[in-house]
């Protein structure tokens, strides 16, 4: 029995004594206190043991040498560096007031020999991210006009650098996170599921888990952690997941994994999340713009809940460009300027910027619901009229001339480039399936819309092609016999020319497809054959004699073709059986599998 105690215990990095689980936590609050008590040259802010040590006045390295060859003078720095999974990284959330400040903060070795420096610029591991501004500094940010002109100026794109920290701020997934949805409850509550987000490109997913991990920074619940599965690879998902496992175990503190485009890892990556995500080590949000039922484990998907995010529609669109527009200083041209700040901008040196609703409006729509692309947008069209060479005139009475941006300046800077269609995602599927359901219910117009969405998607035209062949048997069939040569020769016109000039020969045989008498009777009568050979029970009944061929004097003498009434030769009706006896009256036309 007191070896299974002492194998459970935890010893204290401090002082080397050993504690039980429990109770090393209020443990190591009283050692860490009396251990910067006992050291002057080291300031250690007090408070939860989950906070980080922050070191507010620099040390010599003297005094640091020193400390560091003593075990007893540990600053406290270096004792939560040794529950780090990884002894040659850090995995640190350093004081914003000493990083930007330009502060040192000494970390030092404890054991072996090893030496850690933290530099000015506090680095985190690869990959690792902590938001670094509170709700409240970024609000600030945006309510303070000072930093407008920087933002549209820094090389940081404007949807980054807008991307916003609370839920009031989160425009689009009302559906999702609205007031009164259960997500909404859990996040509030922090009591956070482990999630898929799925959604096109822009639709706000690592905005969500940005958000999350603002909340949960805020009220010290979790660690919030990111990696890209296009950079991370599985050990640096390992390393993740000791840290989590330390932070858990020591701290009691859980560790949300955010895990951006989680479908570019394969199968076996995915495999190394399901015991740490069944067990509660890691709370894993993924983000992907794949259907998550072909791109993720079946086994890791059931252990997260699926949030569906849709496209952005065009009035949260307007919502977002509205609150860009407000953050940047711009005015919007004929309305009246509701803060101080911007009359306080328009009696500066600087030009005014005004914008048109029009040009919003314009954003709004043609950035096909991505948030990313017309924030992006916006900051290239203001940028290039504030770089014009027509501003550095001054009008007749001293003044800068003002910055209007119109609809034409954004139409320029956001030309429809590419259309949101996946070659071998689930879009191509989707639109293959609407194509054809367009024309089996006679809706030319319908059809044509879908059939340009896919070509000008960059889909293969000859895969379209076949898709119309067999669309002319299976749906138009009998009624209109001549829509199949008109669907072959499409496909060999298609083959001939190839794109862009066959793109009108799809167009017409679409047309006609749409536009034929529909017919399913062939398509029907041939599932019939097959539901009724695949429910046969027993052996498939043989061949009657009569219709067997006999080409030798042997099968003759056995009976085969005896009997067989050859049709040309008869002058009226030929009464005989062509199917086997077990299937005599048989009607595939009218014929269910119940039948038989």
């Amino acid at each position: 029995m007191a070896d299974e105690t002492i194998s459970n215990s935890v010893q204290c990095p401090v002082c080397f004594k050993d504690f039980t689980p429990g109770t090393i936590n209020g443990h190591l609050d009283t050692c860490l206190l009396s251990s910067a008590a006992d050291s002057p040259s080291t300031a250690v802010e007090t408070g939860p043991p989950v906070k980080k040590v922050r070191v507010s006045e620099p040390v010599n390295d003297s005094v640091s040498s020193s400390s560091s060859a003593m075990p007893g003078t540990q600053s406290s720095s270096s004792v939560f560096s040794l529950f780090q999974a990884n002894k040659g990284k850090l995995d640190v959330q350093p004081d914003r007031s000493s990083v930007f400040s330009g502060k040192r903060s000494p970390v030092s070795a404890f054991s072996k020999g090893t030496k850690r420096v933290l530099t000015e610029a506090v680095s985190v591991p690869t990959g690792i991210e902590t938001p670094s501004v509170s709700n409240s500094e970024a609000e600030k940010n945006i309510n303070n006009h000072l930093p407008a002109r920087t933002l549209l100026s820094s090389n940081k794109p404007l949807a980054e650098a807008l991307r916003p920290n609370t839920l009031e701020d989160y425009f689009g997934q009302n559906k999702v996170v609205g007031q009164q949805t259960l997500i909404r409850s859990l996040l509030e509550s922090q009591e956070i599921p482990s999630l898929i987000l799925w959604g096109p490109p822009g639709c706000g997913k690592t905005t969500l888990a940005h958000i999350i991990a603002s909340m949960s920074k805020k009220k010290g619940s979790a660690r919030f952690v990111t990696l890209s599965a296009t950079s991370a690879s599985t050990n640096d998902v390992r390393e993740v997941i000791k840290q989590a496992q330390n932070e858990l175990r020591l701290c009691k503190r859980k560790t949300i994994l955010f895990i951006d485009e989680i479908h570019r890892f394969n199968k076996s990556q995915q495999d190394t999340f399901l015991p740490h995500v069944e067990c509660g080590t890691v709370t894993l949000i993924g983000a992907t713009t794949e259907n998550p039922s072909f791109q993720v484990n079946a086994a890791l998907l059931s252990r997260c809940r699926v949030l569906v995010l849709e496209k952005l529609s065009v009035e949260a669109m307007g919502s977002i460009l509205n609150r860009a527009v407000a953050a940047l200083g711009i005015q919007v041209q004929g309305q009246h300027p509701t803060n101080s700040s911007y009359r306080e901008q328009t009696d500066s040196s600087e030009p005014a910027i005004y914008i048109e609703q029009k040009a919003l409006d314009t954003i709004a729509y043609l950035c096909d619901g991505d948030a990313r692309t017309g924030l992006n947008s916006l900051q290239l069209a203001v940028q290039a009229q504030m770089k014009s060479p027509r501003l550095n005139q001054s009008t007749q009475h001293g003044f800068p001339q003002e910055i209007v941006v119109t609809e034409e300046h954004i139409k320029e800077g956001l030309q429809r480039s590419h259309i949101l269609y996946d070659k071998a995602g689930e879009e191509h599927y989707n639109c293959i399936s609407a194509l054809h359901k367009s024309m089996r219910g006679s809706h030319e117009n319908a059809s044509l819309y879908w059939l340009g969405r896919m070509l000008e998607g960059g889909e293969d035209p000859l895969y379209v092609a076949r898709r119309l062949v067999r669309f002319a048997s299976e749906d138009v069939g009998l009624a209109d016999p001549s829509a199949l040569t008109q669907a072959v020769s499409a496909f060999q016109a298609c083959h001939f020319i190839g794109m862009p000039e066959c793109e009108v020969i799809l167009a017409q045989c679409a047309v006609y497809l749409a536009r034929a008498p529909k017919s399913i009777e062939i398509y029907k009568a041939y599932g019939n054959v097959k539901a009724c050979l695949r429910n046969h029970k027993g052996p498939l009944p043989p061949v009657p004699l009569h219709l067997r061929n006999a080409p030798t004097r042997l099968m003759k003498q056995l009976g085969y073709a005896k009997g067989y009434k050859y049709n040309p030769e008869c002058s009226g009706p030929v009464e005989q059986e062509y199917l086997p006896e077990e299937l005599r009256g048989a009607d595939f036309f009218t014929w269910t599998p119940s039948d038989r």
